[in-house]
């Protein structure tokens, strides 16, 4: 038990780490930022606390905001997935959700990758409605979301598929 609380503590801090000092100065064709932070929430461990869950993922989110100096909108929006993640889950996964057999190391890549697509273009929306916070501008929100989202699943995908345990 204690190794793995020393694992996620570590990922919790490095995610942040690489995330403010080097994944926010990409700035790919002007507004493309990959948001890789997102990748704790989304391999954080089932059966643990929900209110503790989303307590972390808040915090989370409001070191990114610090670091970014956002006003929280990456708080909002880390909130936001650790909040529907029981949903995506049951959704992308099925049955090994529901039977609590789930294993993020074991499963398809093409079911983790549409499991990461999910919760990064529920984040991204949520991220940048916070941000533009203008009706008029729907098609920049979505615009946004979508080429950050595609760029953001890719790298995440990518680190995942490295640093996975198992291999197949």
């Amino acid at each position: 038990m204690n190794k793995v609380v020393s694992i996620h503590t570590l990922r919790f801090f490095v995610l942040i780490l690489f995330q403010a000092l080097i994944f926010n100065h990409i700035n790919f064709m002007g507004y493309i930022n990959p948001c890789i932070y997102i990748l704790f929430i989304a391999f954080f461990p089932i059966q643990n606390n929900r209110i503790l869950f989303l307590l972390f993922a808040f915090l989370l989110g409001l070191g990114v905001d610090l670091f970014s100096d956002s006003g929280g909108i990456h708080a909002a929006a880390s909130l936001s997935i650790a909040y529907a993640r029981p949903l995506i889950l049951k959704f992308s996964f099925g049955s090994m959700y529901q039977n609590h057999s789930l294993k993020f190391d074991t499963v398809d890549l093409g079911i983790k990758i549409t499991y990461l697509a999910l919760l990064t273009l529920l984040h991204h929306f949520v991220l940048f409605t916070l941000e533009v916070f203008s009706v008029v501008k729907t098609i920049l929100v979505l615009q946004k979301t979508l080429f950050s989202g595609i760029f953001t699943i890719l790298m995440c995908v990518i680190i995942s598929v490295i640093f996975s345990r198992t291999t197949k």
